[in-house]
C-alpha cells in the first residue's frame, strides 16, 4: 500500500527488494517438498512475501536490476499469457498422461508447445476481444449477467458429462470401476479401520458373533484386505473374528515416519501397544497378522525418512510383537504381504482394455513385485517364534517369473498394493485350509 513515489525516490531499495523477492520465490521452489514442508501453512509466507516484494519493487517503475530483467519484452509477453497458460496446461497434461502414461521428455516439450499455442490463440481471440468489448465495458450488468450464464452452463455441462461418462461405461470398464470401489468386509463397517489420528483401539466383531471361539485380526490396511476371506472362512467353522485395524499402522513394534503426518507416527505406537494388551486379554484361539512389507513401503514412499538401522529395527519389532503373543500362550498366523505393483492396477487394466490390449500388459516381473528376499527374512523370524505359523499365498498372484494383476477373470488389486475385494473373496478356500484344516486356529 506504500505510495509509488516512495519507491521512485529510493531506486536502490527497490532494486534490492526485487532481488530479495526473486530469491524468496526461487528458494521456495527449490527447497520446499511435499515430504518436509506442510503446505499451505506458515511456509506459504515465503513465496507470498517474495511476490509482494517483487510487486513493490516495480511499483515505482524503476527499471533497474531484477525489474529491468523482468521488463524485457519476452518475459512481458509470457506474463501476458500467464493466465491462459495456467488454464490450458492442466487439460493438456491430463489428456497426455491418459494417452501416453510414460511420457518422454520430447513428449513433455510437445505438451508445453501445445499449451503455448492454445494460450496464444485464446488470449488473442477470446480473452482480449471479451475484455475490450465496448458493449460489455459500458455497463457492469452487461458483463456480470453473461458471466453468470456461462458459469452456470459450465457447471451443468460438467455435471451432464460426469453422468454420461458413468452411464455409458463399457461393461468391462464398469466391472473394473465397481471392483476397485468395493470395500473389504471390515472396512464396509464404519469405524473398523481407524484413521491416522485415533489412538484408542476400536475392535469390531464379525462372523459367528455368538461363537465361543474367536480369531483376532491385527494390523494395517494389508491386514484389512484379508478380512474378507478370513471372516467368511471363520463363519463356516463357527468362529467369530475380532479386528484391530488402523491405517498405515503395522503390527510390528516399529516407529515409522508418516508421509501423511510429516512426522513420526506416534499414534500408531500408542494404538499398537494398547491393541496387543486387548488381544491378549481376549484370549483368542488365533491371532492373524499381516502388514505391508518393508520393501513395498519403501517403494510406496521412496522419499520418506529412512534410518540406516530400519531393517534391524523392523526385524526386532516383528519378533517383539510375535513373542508378546507367543509368551501369552496364543497362537499366531502371519500372512505374507501381497506383491507390489509399479502402477495403479485398476487404471492400467482399464486403459489396456480401452486400447484393445490384454490385462497382462500390466503384469510385473516377480523379481520386481514379490519382495522375495524380504519375505525370506520375515519367514525365518516367524518360524523361530514358538506357536507362530507363516502363511504364504504368493503363488495365488505369481508364477516363477511373473506376478499377475488379472486372475481368473477378476481384478486382483484395487490400486497398487491392496487386494480388490471380489478377488479376495476367491481366496476364502485357501485361507480356510491354511488356518483351519491345518489346525492353526485350534487350541
Amino acid at each position: 500500500m506504500a505510495p509509488a513515489k516512495f519507491w521512485r525516490e529510493r531506486p536502490q531499495l527497490g532494486a534490492a527488494l526485487a532481488w530479495l523477492g526473486l530469491a524468496l520465490i526461487a528458494g521456495a521452489y527449490l527447497t520446499f517438498s511435499e515430504r518436509d514442508t506442510p503446505f499451505p501453512g506458515v511456509a506459504a509466507v515465503v513465496p507470498v512475501a517474495g511476490t509482494v516484494l517483487l510487486l513493490l519493487s516495480g511499483s515505482g517503475n524503476v527499471q533497474r536490476g531484477a525489474s529491468a530483467m523482468l521488463a524485457l519484452p519476452p518475459l512481458q509477453w509470457v506474463g501476458k499469457l500467464s493466465y491462459s497458460l495456467y488454464l490450458w496446461h492442466w487439460p493438456v497434461i491430463v489428456y497426455a498422461t491418459m494417452m501416453v502414461p510414460d511420457l518422454s521428455w520430447p513428449g513433455r516439450l510437445a505438451c508445453a508447445a501445445l499449451t503455448l499455442a492454445l494460450s496464444i490463440f485464446t488470449y488473442n481471440f477470446i480473452e482480449n476481444p471479451i475484455r475490450r468489448n465496448g458493449w460489455l465495458m459500458a455497463n457492469a450488468a452487461r458483463a456480470l449477467i453473461p458471466a453468470a450464464m456461462l458459469t452456470g452452463a459450465g457447471v451443468m455441462a460438467t455435471y451432464a458429462n460426469a453422468r454420461l461418462a458413468v452411464d455409458d461405461l463399457d461393461p468391462s470398464q464398469r466391472i473394473i470401476a465397481e471392483t476397485a470401489a468395493k470395500p473389504s468386509t471390515a472396512r464396509a463397517k464404519v469405524g473398523c479401520v481407524l484413521d491416522y489420528e485415533t489412538v484408542t483401539p476400536k475392535p469390531c466383531v464379525f462372523g459367528a458373533k455368538n461363537a465361543d471361539r474367536s480369531i483376532a485380526l491385527f494390523g494395517d490396511s494389508h491386514a484389512d484386505h484379508w478380512s474378507t476371506p478370513l471372516i467368511e472362512a471363520a463363519k463356516k467353522n463357527d468362529y467369530k473374528v475380532v479386528t484391530w485395524l488402523k491405517a498405515a499402522c503395522r503390527a510390528s513394534r516399529l516407529t515409522v515416519w508418516s508421509s501423511k503426518l510429516k512426522r513420526d507416527y506416534t499414534e500408531c505406537d500408542q494404538w499398537r501397544e494398547q491393541s496387543i494388551k486387548e488381544i491378549i486379554a481376549l484370549r483368542p484361539s488365533l491371532v492373524v497378522i499381516s502388514e505391508i512389507s518393508l520393501t513395498s513401503s519403501r517403494k510406496l514412499s521412496p522419499d520418506a525418512q529412512q534410518s540406516d538401522s530400519l531393517d534391524q529395527n523392523w526385524q526386532a519389532g516383528l519378533r517383539a510383537t510375535l513373542e508378546a503373543f507367543s509368551q501369552a500362550g496364543l497362537k499366531v498366523a502371519f500372512i505374507r504381504d501381497v506383491p507390489f505393483n509399479s502402477m495403479f492396477v485398476d487404471t492400467c487394466v482399464a486403459r489396456a482394455l480401452w486400447r484393445g490390449q490384454t490385462p497382462s500388459v500390466c503384469d510385473a516381473p516377480r523379481t520386481d513385485a514379490a519382495n522375495d528376499a524380504m519375505a525370506a527374512v520375515e519367514r525365518d523370524i516367524v518360524r523361530a517364534v514358538p506357536n507362530a505359523t507363516y502363511i504364504d499365498m504368493t503363488d495365488r498372484f505369481c508364477d516363477a517369473k511373473t506376478c499377475h494383476v488379472f486372475i481368473d477373470g477378476k481384478l486382483a488389486y484395487r490400486d497398487r498394493h491392496h487386494m480388490a475385494t471380489p478377488f479376495a473373496q476367491t481366496l476364502e478356500p485357501p485361507v480356510e485350509r491354511a488356518l483351519f484344516s491345518t489346525g492353526a486356529a485350534e487350541k
